[in-house]
């Protein structure tokens, strides 16, 4: 299998990252792993998609860290190569990171994934689908039995008439954005400077204003989607808790939040399977799901990470599981000569 992993950089990538948990272990089940920045893709003359793109020399890696190295120093392979010849192109990048000084970034995967798939090429997940999920917008189109009570506008008024009606209390954050930035808890007391949170808020875009779960208290916990379902493997479900630490409301981890091991309950399994629908209509073949309660604070469909935490507690290596699928997905489209529609893929 050929496989190619689109990031946002790849010598800003880290050992950790679940793209870099992946990209090896598709090489030491012998498969030819590619990586390449969202800058290095071309539409040449030929009407062929190409990119500069990188991979580690070796065929055996036990260490992420040795992996990275060897992927961003200067023995790595380097080729121009056709990724319309390729088997699998999952596109990692995360476009809320390109936000601002490269805005060019952000859908340009999305770009050069939908012309590859044209010719076969499985890419994931579907380009088309995450072209509808450019912002926070894209969770509101899930049913509200989900969600936490939600008004998205730029109105200062509209915005505080919201507050006032969630009885003083109520959390804002960016329509763009990702990772807990700009985001902030309004309490009773906090009346006198609700003026400048929104101002805060707004200097990025329109504003979402949302009801506070009360269980936010306890953190979160990060349940992954794989084909639809529950991602599930060796019994364990790929899931870990996100509890936040000291008075910070966010719970993501380079916010200072914690890692603790997560119980699966029916509750979880019951939000899994009211979203799954929309997830394998809109071809999304790997999510995030993140759980307060019983209610869904995100869906992470871009470059959803935390393989690595959830085999930290669970003892099971989950990076196994998606290459598995992936080479099913390769074997299905051999068998039917590239027959299958993309979004039919996806979630296959």
């Amino acid at each position: 299998m050929r496989i190619g992993f689109v990031v946002n950089d790849i010598q800003t990538e880290e050992a950790g990252y679940t793209t870099t948990r992946l990209g090896m272990a598709a090489i030491n089940r012998g498969h030819e792993a590619w990586v390449m920045g969202v800058g290095d893709f071309s539409y040449d003359v030929d009407e062929v998609i190409r990119a500069r793109a990188r991979s580690a020399r070796k065929t055996k890696y036990k260490l992420g860290a040795n992996y990275l190295a060897d992927l961003q120093g200067e023995k790595a392979k380097t080729e121009r190569i056709t990724v319309d010849d390729l088997d699998v192109l999952m596109l990692r990048n995360d476009p809320s990171t390109d936000t601002g000084y490269r805005s060019w970034a952000q859908t340009a995967g999305i770009n050069f994934g939908r012309v590859a798939m044209r010719h076969g090429v499985i890419v994931l997940n579907d380009p088309n689908g995450l072209a509808k999920a450019m912002n926070k917008m894209y969770f509101q189109l899930f049913p509200e039995e989900v969600r936490p009570r939600t008004v998205i506008t730029r109105d200062h008024d509209e915005i505080k008439k919201f507050v006032k009606s969630e009885g003083g209390t109520a959390v804002l954050k960016p329509l763009q954005g990702s990772g807990g930035s700009g985001v902030f808890l309004v309490r009773k007391e906090d009346s006198a400077n609700l003026n400048q949170m929104i101002d805060a808020v707004t200097r990025d875009g329109y504003v979402i204003a949302q009801e506070y779960l009360p269980a936010a208290t306890e953190g979160d916990t990060r349940l992954f989607m794989m084909n639809g379902q529950p991602f599930r493997y060796k019994g364990k479900y790929a899931a870990f808790r996100r509890v936040r630490s000291g008075d910070d409301m966010r719970s993501n981890l380079h916010a200072g939040g914690k890692m603790r091991q997560a119980e699966i309950n029916k509750t979880h399994l019951q939000l899994a399977e009211i979203v799954r629908p929309k997830l394998v209509q809109d071809g999304m073949f790997l999510v995030g799901l993140d759980i307060v309660g019983d209610k869904l604070m995100e869906i992470n469909v871009f470059s959803p990470g935390g393989l690595g935490s959830a085999q930290k507690f669970e003892k099971a290596n989950f990076t196994h599981a998606v290459i598995d699928a992936l080479e099913r997905k390769v074997d299905y489209m051999s068998y039917y000569r590239r027959n299958f529609d993309n979004l039919e893929m996806s979630t296959l």
